[in-house]
């Protein structure tokens, strides 16, 4: 598709899309710089270690909400102008619900790829739907399990 129709369909989209899509490139660029620091610099605000979130079943409108943020996410990482594969994506939805007060788990997993190298790979989770790192993620021991259910500080000193 050329550069013109991109922009003519863009163009074309609702304000909150349009808004939903510029959060999830900042947050792609974010995860980004986040995967270049040390792991243990940047761990403790992926949420609580070994700790999951609820298995809940979604609301109707909740499950459209990770739906959207799930394609904003998977449709911005393909014209950064950085590697945003699994970690970065994970990274990119859980902050978008992180945002929203909306809890989330991400899963490191590690296993051996296609030519039996050692492959790496992340996944997050909401309720029982998966938005990012679907593909695959079964054939991935989990090494890692982060849980986050922290509400947003707006959201936090409202409650007060």
């Amino acid at each position: 598709m050329s550069l013109y129709k991109k922009v003519r369909r863009f163009v074309s989209y609702p304000l909150d899309v349009k808004r939903m899509f510029a959060e999830a490139y900042f947050y792609l660029a974010w995860g980004r710089v986040l995967k270049l620091l040390p792991f243990s610099k940047v761990a403790p605000s992926f949420g609580e270690h070994m700790k999951e979130t609820p298995y809940t079943s979604c609301t109707e409108e909740d499950l459209l909400l990770l739906r959207a943020v799930s394609k904003a996410v998977h449709t911005m990482s393909r014209i950064t102008l950085w590697e945003s594969q699994c970690l970065v994506k994970a990274i990119a939805a859980m902050k978008m619900l992180e945002r929203r007060g909306i809890p989330s788990t991400l899963y490191l997993g590690s296993g051996r790829d296609d030519k039996g190298q050692m492959a790496a790979h992340a996944w997050l989770r909401s309720g029982s739907y998966i938005l990012t790192g679907k593909e695959g993620h079964e054939r991935y021991a989990v090494v890692g399990i982060f849980g986050n259910s922290k509400q947003p500080e707006a959201l936090a000193t409202m409650k007060r």
